[in-house]
């Protein structure tokens, strides 16, 4: 099956090793597993002594009954036999894309969003019909669009809730309307929620799963988590056809996931609410950051993310967006993420959930740039 470069990662594996100043990370604050266990309230070298004798088998094949349960705890009626682990959100994406569209398919991807919610499709020989995405509409599905888009051959529709990459999030009575026009064809509703669980009031954040049984949201531990290293990921869903398609298709490609992985996972879950607080702070502090530099920055502007760790900011240069962060990565160490990698031309993602300082001086670099160009 030959499949398109997958562009954002492509350019993190050509680029990001070299940078000084890393704006293009998309994790909050990344833990080690010292922080992550001291935060938990373990004695880290008691752990570390413990861990010495665990067996490094195939263990629980569908994840232990722990990660299982503290992933549910996650949503308002998810089961934990309604979930189901992943080689991180890459591999729960995969999965369902690979489980359940066929060629004869139709299905309708958002634009922008992650590129395997477009490209394993039409690797598959699906027909993808793309719902444009625009700033004019703060960056949120247009419902008449996508009843336009949708026939008796749609398989599935996807979203990416929160938005990468740039940052919107789907208010709760739109994200209904796009359930209802799912139903009107019998469509699944893929989820990509990777960015939710952290709001800014510390509200809830609803998944698609609250209002549709053939809704499936995707999830990991990578982003609001900050344990992207663990590669931890998952499916969940109360359609019990396709979470049966899912188990079939991963005795081929995934067996289980890792020992070590599953239980520093279910540590960070059952500490959940630890994490959250922790990382609300950074997410809010380094969003107000980013927020006062664009409205005091000449030749920029984009639209105020609400949600997620990432922004797409445009620039008012005339330099293709590939050029610009190839030019900022060699030149100054700085490295963003090209708009082009989402389709997107003229602007930049900008991952704002790691360090405050570092984020200060990564868009003063830029903003010298813009003024030298």
């Amino acid at each position: 099956m030959k499949i398109k470069t997958f562009k954002v990662e492509r350019w993190m594996n050509d680029y990001e090793d070299d940078a000084v100043y890393n704006l293009g990370e998309t994790c909050i604050d990344s833990f080690t597993i010292k922080e992550l266990l001291e935060l938990s309230g373990y004695d880290s070298d008691d752990y570390l002594k413990k861990l010495g004798d665990t067996r490094l088998t195939y263990s629980h094949i569908f994840g232990s009954p722990e990660f299982k349960s503290g992933v549910a705890a996650l949503y308002e009626n998810i089961e934990p036999n309604q979930v189901l682990p992943c080689h991180g959100a890459t591999g729960a994406n995969a999965m369902v894309l690979e489980s359940l569209i066929e060629p004869a398919d139709n299905m309708i991807s958002v634009m922008p969003t992650y590129q395997q919610h477009y490209s394993i499709p039409e690797a598959i020989g699906a027909e993808v019909r793309i719902l444009q995405l625009t700033e004019k509409n703060d960056y949120l599905p247009d419902i008449a669009e996508l009843k336009a888009l949708v026939d008796e051959n749609t398989k599935m529709i996807t979203v990416n809730n929160p938005n990468n990459p740039t940052g919107s999030w789907i208010p709760i009575e739109s994200m209904k309307e796009i359930v209802e026009v799912a139903k009107s064809v019998d469509a699944y509703l893929l989820s990509d929620e990777v960015y939710r669980g952290i709001a800014e009031d510390d509200s809830y954040m609803y998944s698609v799963t609250d209002l549709y049984d053939k809704g499936i949201s995707v999830g990991s531990m990578s982003k609001i988590f900050s344990l992207a290293g663990l590669r931890m990921g998952w499916i969940a869903t109360k359609d019990e056809y396709a979470m049966n398609e899912f188990m079939e298709r991963r005795d081929y490609n995934t067996i289980s996931c890792g020992v070590i992985d599953d239980n520093l996972a279910s540590i960070a879950l059952a500490n959940r609410d630890k994490i959250f607080d922790r990382n609300r702070q950074i997410l809010n502090t380094n969003r107000e950051i980013l927020d006062k530099w664009v409205n005091e920055t000449e030749g920029v502007h984009y639209k105020r993310p609400v949600a997620g760790t990432t922004a797409l900011v445009y620039y008012d240069k005339d330099i293709p967006s590939y050029e610009l962060c190839v030019r900022l990565i060699k030149e100054k160490g700085l490295l963003f993420t090209p708009g082009s990698c989402f389709e997107m031309e003229g602007a930049v993602r900008i991952g704002y959930a790691f360090d405050s300082k570092l984020l200060k001086q990564g868009l003063d670099i830029f903003a010298d740039f813009l003024a030298e160009l």
